[in-house]
């Protein structure tokens, strides 16, 4: 029988519920897609939607209309994104489906919008059949490859494999799938090859890395493509709105952070790897040095010597429950280093509880020499997160324990050193309870709105109504590009109000609130309201930005808001009635001209850019040599350079130069010391100059 095409470009389909008057079915077109790969492997049965699912797509997208922030319908332009978006989910790599399908699947892409609000959810199970088919035939050619890879690869080519999948176009045909199938293989070999692997050995790890991988295509249950293809739509009205069906809302929390006993990561998918967002901190992996932001999670072992397990192209969720584990145990990562986007490297990190006590707010004191001749006691209060025990607070205990009470206290201590200027640290500082940003806030503040709220139907703010000033010296806040939240409420305010010098990167961007809805025995996470500051600037997508830019350690590109696909945009809206204090521009001449003559005489700050540059020139890499002699020697010149950067800042320091790179790569908290030093230096400056300029704080 010869297979129909569906979604004809001729015929107009019908939809229906049971969807049989849509134009053929895929179904019945999948399994000559496995004749290509020369495999006797049985073809994997099609999956179809149950039965509830039809009621439970209107009912989301009812609920999605009627709640969610912006108004937003399902209606055909959204109906395009949310094709996109299906099909950017299924295949973000571009090396399953090709231009051939998406040109039969086009008709689907102006009617998604009336199948969904009918409860039609046949097309998308037949456009994810397709992938599923294709998925399975590709692991089957590469399986059937792995026996004679040996043999039958050449290493020794000239040849290239593009491994940014934006720069990818589809292939037009199937048979045009197979040259890409054979350089992603030959990529892996030339990786464990790196790795130090024999052939046996690379062999046996191949043939049990696709093995699984085509094992779990088998157990793909319905509901997996019922979830993902509502995220498809609730993405489309923005990113962090997102379907639960009852079996991932039991684990909600862990779409969000891992478990606090684990290693303290939040994680999202990217692609078909699980990619590290922000570090916990004081968490396990924030305190080892050795994952940070941006690094892709290739690979989950137990214990220190565990066999590593592919998790390319797991759920998130599957990757969340390898990673958790009891405390005082090890689990080892197989990673991609976000700064060395050509190798792999892995790791090992001891499990364990975030402790509240490591969370909470402390205090230091430096004295640093101003360029007056003077000298400056300089408080330093670092701020992890915005933490509160809502439990305690709500029970009306006295001293329940919150961010703002505990900086209460450190800020009194700190008086009573004497201390001529104070630079509170919210670096890496993701957020978290509104009631502290807004209680914090007001410790530096007379009185007055701290953050506005708009909703879809009205705009409320929050207010500092205590008069009393637990801190009026000479301050600076800290930030980068993972400050985000409560964070970003705080340092606008700052800003906005005058009261204090703003200086790092951009931050994080996240300026919207979510909410939980109930939904059957699921949930709806969707997007409710939007922080504004009370200069009627927004905080989402852009964030904030410093007064005084330091070099950034986070790729913008990868990390932030605004690294993901139809973040809701920024705006603005009035500015609410606050007294700000004086102006502070007149000062950032004289401030960053102190800041850059330091800056570029200061070793530490030589080496500092000379290593985010070098990283940004790997990660702007889009293609790799699949010549095995052309990798050895890529890899040999960077470490050639990294570690002629290395003893160069060894040697301007006094220490001697090392033979090799191992172990000696700085870590990032080494870095941000480095920043942090050059922050004191600037908070002195600001002391100075504020009293020469007759300003009073």
């Amino acid at each position: 029988m010869k297979p129909r095409r569906i979604l004809n470009l001729q015929m107009k389909p019908k939809l229906t519920r049971n969807n049989r008057h849509w134009p053929g079915h895929l179904v019945l077109g999948l399994f000559y897609l496995l004749i290509l790969a020369g495999s006797a492997a049985a073809a994997i049965t099609p999956l179809a939607p149950l039965r509830e699912y039809s009621q439970q797509s209107i009912t989301i997208v009812r609920a999605l209309e009627q709640a969610h922030f912006t108004g937003k319908k399902l209606d055909a332009d959204m109906a395009s994104q949310v094709f996109d978006r299906y099909i950017k989910h299924l295949d973000p790599a571009k090396h399953l489906l090709t231009q051939a399908d998406l040109d039969e699947f086009e008709p689907f892409r102006y009617l998604v919008h009336r199948a969904v609000k009918r409860g039609d959810l046949g097309p998308a199970y037949e456009i994810f059949n397709r992938y599923q088919a294709r998925s399975q035939q590709r692991l089957t050619y590469i399986l059937d490859r792995i026996k004679r890879w040996e043999t039958d690869l050449d290493f020794s080519l000239d040849d290239t494999i593009t491994i940014d999948h934006e720069k990818r176009r589809f292939q037009p045909d199937t048979q045009s799938l197979l040259p890409l199938w054979e350089k992603e293989l030959k990529n892996h070999i030339i990786t464990l090859k790196l790795d130090g692997l024999e052939n046996d050995k690379i062999s046996e790890t191949l043939e049990k890395i696709y093995s699984n991988r085509l094992a779990r295509l088998s157990q793909t249950h319905p509901r997996d493509v019922f979830q993902l293809f509502m995220n498809s739509v609730a993405y489309c009205f923005d990113p962090h709105t997102q379907y639960f069906p009852p079996r991932a809302s039991e684990d909600f929390d862990i779409h969000m952070s891992l478990s606090l006993e684990g290693i303290g990561a939040v994680l999202q998918n990217e692609y078909e790897y699980t990619k590290v967002v922000r570090l916990i901190p004081k968490g396990p992996a924030d305190k080892s040095h050795k994952l940070m932001p941006g690094d892709k999670i290739i690979g989950v072992g137990q214990g220190k010597d565990g066999e590593i397990k592919d998790t390319i192209g797991q759920r998130i969720d599957d990757v969340v429950k390898l990673i958790r584990g009891p405390k005082d145990t090890y689990v080892r990562l197989k990673i991609i280093p976000a700064k060395k986007a050509n190798a792999t490297n892995t790791i090992a990190i001891k499990r364990d509880k975030v402790k509240l006590e490591e969370q909470s707010a402390k205090k230091k004191i430096v004295t640093v020499p101003g360029e007056d001749g003077e000298t400056y006691k300089i408080g330093i209060i670092e701020i992890p997160n915005f933490y509160i025990d809502f439990a305690a607070f709500h029970r009306g205990e006295k001293n329940y324990k919150s961010t703002s009470r505990d900086v209460a206290r450190l800020l009194f201590e700190l008086k009573e050193e004497r201390i001529d200027g104070l630079i509170v640290d919210l670096r890496d500082n993701g957020g978290g309870s509104l009631k502290e940003a807004n209680d914090l806030t007001g410790l530096f503040l007379k009185s007055g709105p701290t953050v506005q709220i708009k909703t879809k139907h009205r705009i409320s703010r929050l207010y500092d109504q205590d008069p009393s000033i637990a801190y009026t010296g000479p301050l600076v806040v800290m930030m980068n590009r993972m400050s985000a939240s409560a964070s970003e409420i705080f340092a606008g305010a700052i800003r906005d109000y005058n009261r204090g010098l703003v200086v790092g990167t951009r931050s994080f961007g996240k300026g919207t609130v979510q909410e939980l809805k109930p939904l059957g025995d699921g949930r709806l996470k969707l997007t409710s309201a939007k922080f504004y500051r009370v200069s009627g600037k927004s905080t989402q997508h852009k964030g904030v930005e410093p007064d005084i830019w330091l070099p950034k350690l986070y790729k913008v590109e990868d990390t932030g808001e605004s690294a993901l696909d139809g973040a809701l945009l920024w705006d603005r809206i009035s500015s609410t009635r606050y007294l700000a204090y004086r102006p502070l521009e007149a000062l950032f001449p004289s401030l960053i001209e102190g800041y850059t003559k330091r800056s570029e005489n200061a070793p530490d700050m030589i080496y500092l850019k000379k290593r985010i540059d070098m990283a940004n020139t790997i990660s702007q890499m889009n293609d790799l040599p699949l010549n095995l002699e052309a990798r050895k020697q890529m890899n040999k010149d960077h470490e050639t350079r990294e570690l002629a950067l290395e003893n160069e800042y060894r040697v301007s320091k006094g220490e001697a130069p090392l033979k090799t790179l191992e172990d000696a790569d700085p870590k990032i908290k080494e870095f941000k010391e480095i920043l942090l030093e050059q922050t004191q230096y600037l908070t002195a400056d600001l002391i100075s100059t504020s009293r020469q300029m007759g300003y009073t704080w």
